[in-house]
């Protein structure tokens, strides 16, 4: 279930944490990426395009073509990654939708809702792709 972000972006930060535990350079087509992750073959070109208009993925046309990450991993945050496919109005907007939702004129779940936002922005701005390596290389001999 998604609660913070849409789907096209949890399948992008999927897409690009694969890419992080490639080889420097290692190219993939979205057809690989496609089915390592599970993920729609019509959407994973649509994301990786959009995170290539943000530098974070490049790509290269032809046969031997295909995505890969266009800075080290240790350089790119996950905030990086949301802001490109989602932005960041997640983090300064009522999640229930309530105009002028404020400290001072808070809605029924700013106060909880606030403390999770916090410390959900405070782990995107702080870890990056490279963070997650082991792990996502464990998850990912799990997919079948």
């Amino acid at each position: 279930m998604t609660i913070i972000f849409s789907k096209k972006c949890e399948y992008g930060i999927q897409a690009v944490l694969y890419l992080s535990t490639l080889g420097k350079g290692k190219m993939v087509s979205a057809v690989e990426i496609s089915e390592k992750l599970k993920i729609p073959k019509e959407f994973v070109s649509k994301i990786l395009q959009s995170l290539r208009s943000s530098k974070i993925v490049n790509s290269k046309k032809g046969n031997s073509g295909g995505f890969f990450l266009a800075k080290d991993p240790k350089k790119v945050k996950l905030v990086d990654i949301v802001k490109a496919i989602d932005g960041l109005e997640m983090f300064n907007h009522c999640i229930l939708g309530f105009p002028n939702c404020s400290d001072k004129h808070p809605c029924p779940v700013h106060n909880k809702w606030g403390v999770l936002r916090k410390k959900a922005y405070e782990m995107l701005i702080k870890e990056t792709l490279y963070s997650f390596k082991r792990v996502v290389i464990k998850k990912m001999a799990t997919i079948k």
